[in-house]
């Protein structure tokens, strides 16, 4: 989602008059809503949808995706690959599944780490910098704490579209008949929507947050002095 708004704003002009963001952003609980629609050349529509849950505190982003509660019943029942597969024995593939395990963004002295926390299997898996491209990982600290940059989201134009909720504001920008929406909370520096797609009607992305009444006091990325350290690397062919 971030990539297409970046292609966008650059191909409009707009990087050029990005404004800094805030000095002090809030801690947020949110709810994150996907989907996604795409039109194939065979005319065959494709859809999908899930949901994340994501704590943001200051220099750790927590992001850990919604799993129906019948597969995980179904995974449990049959000793399917839930989370990590953490096998020891020489003659068993050890496995990594970056799409269903927490993901853990830090920032440290201005250098962005990313690390998998398998509560499950008490494991922390860290991925080296080389790597991120194959745990889909493009290595932003800003659009890991804030969705998207807000540089960005400021260079963006204000809409004509009337908010409806109080402090936000939506900005668009398109280009070539691709366009890309955002219903951003100045105050909370999040975006509450965002909708990418085109004018042919090929493509439509669409994510929906929503922000947590009360704040979590958990911190799941703090309880891991007994989890065992592994490398992405261990779980390579």
């Amino acid at each position: 989602m971030q990539s297409h708004l970046i292609a966008i704003l650059l191909a409009a002009g707009f990087a050029g008059t990005a404004q800094a963001a805030p000095a002090t952003p809030v801690d947020l609980d949110l709810g994150i809503r996907y989907y996604n629609r795409v039109l194939t050349p065979e005319g065959v529509t494709r859809e999908s949808r899930y949901e994340e849950k994501m704590l943001r505190r200051p220099g750790h982003v927590w992001v850990e995706r919604v799993l129906p509660a019948a597969h995980s019943a179904h995974d449990d029942a049959h000793g399917d690959n839930k989370k990590v597969a953490l096998k020891s024995t020489q003659h068993e593939h050890k496995h990594f599944n970056p799409v269903v395990i927490p993901r853990h963004v830090m920032l440290e002295k201005n250098t962005v780490k990313v690390e998998y926390i398998d509560a499950h299997d008490k494991v922390v898996v860290a991925i080296p910098k080389a790597e991120y491209e194959n745990v889909n990982f493009d290595g932003s600290w800003e659009n890991s704490f804030y969705l998207l940059d807000p540089k960005l989201v400021a260079a963006m134009p204000l809409s004509k579209q009337v908010s409806t909720v109080a402090g936000a504001r939506w900005r668009e920008v398109e280009k070539n008949g691709v366009f890309q929406r955002v219903l951003w909370d100045e105050q909370k520096q999040i975006p509450l929507i965002i909708e990418s797609g085109d004018r042919a009607n090929t493509f439509y992305r669409r994510v929906d947050v929503k922000l947590q009444p009360t704040l979590s006091r958990a911190q799941p990325w703090a309880n891991v002095k007994n989890y065992a350290q592994r490398e992405y690397s261990d779980y390579l062919d």
